[in-house]
């Protein structure tokens, strides 16, 4: 059942045991974690809830950042009256579950970063922030088409035409106005939290995709090796979206990674 907070955001709440709050990426949903949720909510309570500007929520009220969606999960949690959680990050949401877990320490019980960027190169940079500002004018229609490219493999687009099509409409049913500062966010959020990263002291997972090129193999081994214990797995033959792609290759290392760290901390 969706409910809603004071603030705005549409969340739903799944499932008994450890708390797990699942945050997606930038220009998707909740329905992201469709086929993930089977694998959790027999072992963790699961809570999924739409970002600010996206989905069932509210658009944020200023010029966005991650901190501002940090301040969203801390009232969502205060809201459920969850003291501790594991955060699981998808992309934006892996950056702001990095961000979350250097403000709020004290919230967080494990951290999973899937399939997010890290410490950019200038190069890297400046191909992002051009489609930022390709979609300033034109909003999500504009950057759809090559971002279904990036995230799944050439066979699979091929063959799952009505997978496609589900995502691209979860893409372009973004608000115009809120979708490109939004993804101004993405483009730089990296940068505001790589050198901090070694501060992080809670379990950490990073996974990304083999060929995952804006979130890559490189990118996660570096990010793991900055976090103190984290360890990092690479999805061989998947890009972004191996989520959607392929759940049962996914969802083994994420579900193993939760259960070991919050089953032993519960006892």
């Amino acid at each position: 059942m969706t409910r809603i907070t004071a603030g705005g955001t549409a969340y739903e709440l799944q499932g008994q045991g450890p708390a797990v709050v699942l945050v997606h990426g930038m220009g998707l949903n909740r329905a992201l974690w469709q086929w993930l949720l089977p694998a959790l909510t027999p072992h963790f309570q699961v809570l999924t809830y739409d970002l600010l500007g996206h989905g069932e929520s509210a658009d944020p009220v200023g010029r966005p950042d991650l901190r501002t969606f940090t301040a969203q999960t801390l009232e969502l949690l205060d809201d459920c009256g969850l003291a501790r959680c594991a955060v699981v990050g998808f992309s934006l949401g892996g950056m702001i579950a990095r961000r979350f877990a250097l403000d709020h320490p004290d919230r967080l019980s494990a951290l999973a970063i899937l399939h997010s960027a890290h410490d950019r190169s200038a190069a890297e940079r400046a191909a992002i922030m051009r489609r930022v500002e390709t979609a300033r004018p034109s909003g999500p229609a504009a950057t759809v088409d090559a971002a279904l490219a990036r995230w799944f493999t050439d066979g699979f687009q091929a063959r799952q035409p009505e997978m496609m099509a589900l995502v691209r409409s979860w893409v372009t049913a973004n608000r115009k106005d809120v979708y490109a500062p939004i993804y101004q966010v993405l483009a730089q959020g990296d940068a505001e939290i790589a050198a901090t990263i070694t501060e992080i002291r809670c379990p950490t997972l990073v996974m990304t995709g083999a060929e995952d090129s804006g979130n890559s193999p490189d990118m996660a081994q570096r990010m793991a090796s900055a976090i103190p214990g984290a360890r990092s797995v690479i999805l061989p033959g998947l890009r972004h979206m191996a989520l959607a792609e392929d759940p049962t290759t996914f969802n083994a290392p994420l579900v193993s990674f939760l259960t070991e760290t919050l089953l032993e901390q519960t006892g």
